[in-house]
C-alpha cells in the first residue's frame, strides 16, 4: 500500500539507523548487544523490515521512534525499540495456559498418528491462535482501541498482523499521545523475490493495510506532500456539520492525522450515506487547484450503484432539474422553473439477483454536473430511470444496511506536477 504518512524526514533518520545497523552488527546496539544482524543474511532466518516514525509530543517537541517486524531471534522486545503490541505478561500467561497442552498432544502424534489425534490438536491450535489474537487490542487515532478480528473481513487474519514494523511505531505513537508526522520503512537482510537489501518499501497490503485503515480511521488510497485521496465509507460525513453529534467526518480525521492541513480541505464532498473516492488536499495551494478543475468540469468521476428493479436500457443521458425543497430538507423536488439541471449518463452493466431473491440492476454512471442527491433523484424519479437505488432512505424504501451507491474511479490532474492522476477501487457491494 501507499504509506500513508510523508517518507520525509523519518527516511533521513531510517538511513542512518540502517548505517549503524551494519557497522554494529547487533539490532540491540543501544541494550546488550545479544541479537546479532547476520542471521538476517541466513536462508534459515531471512531478512526483515525496520521502520522510523517521527513524532510530534504535546509540548511539541520532536520523538524519534524505531522498531521491527516480527520478532528478532525470537526476542520480541528489544531495549530502545518500540514495544509488541501484545504485552509481555499477558503473552506469557497465554503461553502458560496453551502451550503445555499443544506440546502433550503433539508428543502424543509422534508416537501414535491417528486421524482423532491430528483433528484434535488442529481444534486445539485454532483456540489457542484465536486466544493470541484476542490478546492484541489496536490504538486508533480516535482514542478507542479496537480488536484485531473485527479489521479483518469475516475475522480472517493472516499470519503475522499486528506485528509489522509500521503498526508497532503507530501502535505505540498513539498510545502515547504523540502526533505521528512522518514515516520510512526498509529492509534489511537477504535479498528475496520481493525485497532487496535497503530498499524502502511501503506497508503490505496483506497485513498491515487493513489494521492501519483502523488505526488511522481512513482508508488512504494515495497521499503526497500535496492532497490524499481516501476512500470514504457510508455513513460518515465529509466534512463537519452543526452541532457535536456532527463532528466526525473525513475533514475532522484528516486534521487528526496531519494537522497543518487547511481547515477545510475536503475539495468536493460525497453525501454521508455514499461510499467511495474523495479527494483532500493537504495545503491551500493544491486546495485551489483541484476545486478549479472541479468547476470548470475538469474532473472525471464514475459511480456505481444498485437499481431496485430491471432498468432496460442499456445506456443513456439523464438530464432533470431539481432544487431544494424548503419544507422538507435536505429532500429535493423537481422543478422545470426553479430547479438546476444536472446531467448524468448511464451504462447498465449487469442485472443481478439478491440473496432476497429481488432483481437489482447493476449500473455505471457517469455525472457531468454535481447537482445535490443528483444521481440518486436520477435513478428515482419517474422522468428519470424510475428505480431508486437500493437503500436509499429520501427516495426509496430505505430498506438496506446502506445506500447502495459508490464512488469507484476519480480522475484529476495533480496541482504540482500537472499529471493526470487516476484511481479506482473495487465496489463494495
Amino acid at each position: 500500500m501507499h504509506p500513508p504518512l510523508p517518507e520525509y524526514p523519518a527516511r533521513l533518520y531510517a538511513l542512518h539507523l540502517a548505517r549503524i545497523l551494519e557497522r554494529e552488527n547487533v539490532v540491540d546496539f543501544d541494550g546488550e548487544r545479544k541479537v546479532s544482524t547476520q542471521a538476517f543474511f541466513t536462508e534459515e532466518q531471512g531478512g526483515t523490515m525496520f521502520g522510523v516514525l517521527v513524532a510530534r509530543d504535546e509540548m511539541g517537541n520532536e520523538v524519534l521512534l524505531k522498531a521491527f517486524s516480527g520478532a528478532c531471534q525470537g526476542e520480541r522486545n528489544l531495549q530502545g525499540w518500540a514495544d509488541h503490541l501484545v504485552e509481555e505478561e499477558a503473552y506469557q500467561a497465554y503461553l502458560e495456559h496453551h502451550d503445555p497442552e499443544i506440546k502433550r498432544m503433539t508428543e502424543a502424534l509422534s508416537k501414535e498418528h491417528t486421524a482423532q489425534l491430528a483433528q484434535q490438536r488442529s481444534i486445539m491450535s485454532q483456540t489457542a491462535l484465536q486466544a493470541y489474537y484476542n490478546l492484541y487490542r489496536i490504538p486508533t487515532l480516535g482514542g478507542e482501541p479496537i480488536g484485531l478480528g473485527a479489521l479483518f473481513s469475516e475475522g480472517k487474519i493472516p499470519t503475522g498482523s499486528g506485528d509489522c514494523c509500521a503498526i508497532k511505531l503507530l501502535g505505540f505513537a498513539l498510545s502515547h499521545r504523540l502526533t505521528p508526522m512522518s514515516m520510512a520503512e526498509f529492509y534489511f537482510g537477504r535479498e528475496t523475490q520481493t525485497r532487496k537489501h535497503l530498499q524502502f518499501y511501503g506497508p503490505c497490503d496483506e497485513k498491515c493495510k487493513p489494521i492501519l485503515k483502523g488505526m488511522l480511521h481512513l482508508d488512504i488510497i494515495h497521499r503526497d506532500e500535496d492532497l490524499m485521496v481516501v476512500n470514504k465509507p457510508a455513513s460518515l460525513l465529509s466534512v463537519p456539520g452543526n452541532g457535536a453529534e456532527h463532528q466526525d467526518s473525513v475533514e475532522t480525521r484528516v486534521r487528526l492525522l496531519f494537522p497543518d492541513a487547511p481547515r477545510q480541505c475536503a475539495v468536493h464532498r460525497l453525501d454521508m450515506d455514499t461510499s467511495g473516492l474523495l479527494v483532500i488536499a493537504l495545503n491551500k495551494e493544491a486546495y485551489r487547484h483541484v476545486q478549479h478543475q472541479f468547476r470548470e468540469h475538469m474532473v472525471q468521476k464514475t459511480y456505481v450503484a444498485l437499481l431496485d428493479g430491471v432498468v432496460t436500457e442499456e445506456q443513456g443521458r439523464i438530464e432533470l432539474p431539481f432544487r431544494l425543497d424548503p419544507n422538507n430538507r435536505p429532500h429535493q423536488i423537481y422543478d422545470e422553473v426553479h430547479g438546476k439541471w444536472g446531467t448524468t449518463l448511464f451504462h447498465r452493466i449487469r442485472v443481478e439477483r439478491r440473496a432476497d431473491g429481488r432483481l437489482a440492476t447493476r449500473m455505471l454512471f457517469i455525472p457531468l454536473t454535481g447537482r445535490t442527491h443528483q444521481l440518486r433523484l436520477h435513478s428515482a424519479h419517474p422522468k428519470g430511470l424510475g428505480k431508486p437505488i437500493i437503500g436509499d432512505r429520501l427516495y426509496g424504501n430505505g430498506a438496506s444496511d446502506r445506500l447502495h451507491l459508490h464512488a469507484k474511479t476519480i480522475s484529476f490532474l495533480h496541482p504540482r506536477t500537472n499529471e493526470r492522476m487516476e484511481f479506482s477501487t473495487q465496489d463494495p457491494f
